[in-house]
């Protein structure tokens, strides 16, 4: 089964995110866009990722539960998951790790957390957008250690990716998969680039407004349109 997909996006929760990126929003865009499955991946939270999961359940895309991590080197890595319940204990070990800094949102923006209907029933008053106290090798095996996948994300970047702040990617890092920008390959990146040392690629969004998320381009292989599988195609290699 060949299933269209983005691994990579944000809603209004991230206070990067566009207001317009809720979850019923960000479900209809992408099937509009005539994409198959979709990760919501907020910074470093997942409160939306429940309601995404139901919108998409009821509309027949498949949604993943994940987050987007920034480590103690300001490395961002994407982090996907099994189940919810996998996710948000992974919520719990990362937020943990923040600073006790709160959000500003006449500067950062706000950090809402929506139901599946789109109405506001929280807002998030710790400042997501800052690095965690846990390496990229504690988040790693954190998120493995909870059956996830780990996507070294926007390793073309020339800030807050794992080459980018680390100068290569670790042959000792196992990361499941790298991501590549929608830009990667104006920048001279392939999925044959020698830096990623081999990994698999993933071709996501890092969609912050509902236009940026993926058009359908990038295929993933799969067994069924199940996360498992899902899950399962992007630890497989070659």
């Amino acid at each position: 089964m060949r299933l269209f997909y983005d691994f990579h996006i944000h809603t209004c929760l991230s206070p990067c995110g566009d207001a317009d990126m809720t979850p019923n929003n960000v479900v209809n865009m992408s099937l509009i866009k005539g994409l198959d499955v979709i990760a919501v991946t907020d910074h470093n939270a997942c409160g939306n990722a429940e309601a995404a999961m139901q919108v998409g359940k009821e509309a027949g895309l498949l949604v993943l539960p994940g987050m987007e991590i920034e480590t103690c080197e300001e490395v961002h890595v994407v982090a996907l998951f099994e189940t919810l319940d996998a996710c948000r204990e992974m919520e719990v070990v990362v937020q943990q790790a923040l600073p006790p800094i709160q959000n500003k949102p006449e500067i950062f923006g706000e950090q809402w957390i929506l139901n599946a209907e789109d109405d506001c029933i929280a807002e998030e008053s710790r400042m997501l957008v800052t690095a965690c106290s846990l390496s990229v090798y504690d988040v790693v095996a954190q998120v493995h250690k909870l059956g996830g996948v780990v996507i070294a994300a926007h390793v073309d970047k020339s800030a807050y990716s794992v080459i980018s702040n680390l100068g290569f990617l670790p042959a000792d890092l196992s990361f499941d998969a790298a991501e590549l920008s929608k830009n990667a390959e104006g920048k001279g990146w392939s999925d044959t680039d020698e830096r990623l040392c081999g990994l698999k690629t993933i071709h996501s969004s890092d969609a912050h407004y509902l236009g940026d998320i993926n058009e359908p381009m990038h295929v993933l292989e799969v067994e069924t349109k199940e996360i498992s599988s899902v899950l399962e195609a992007i630890r497989k290699k070659g």
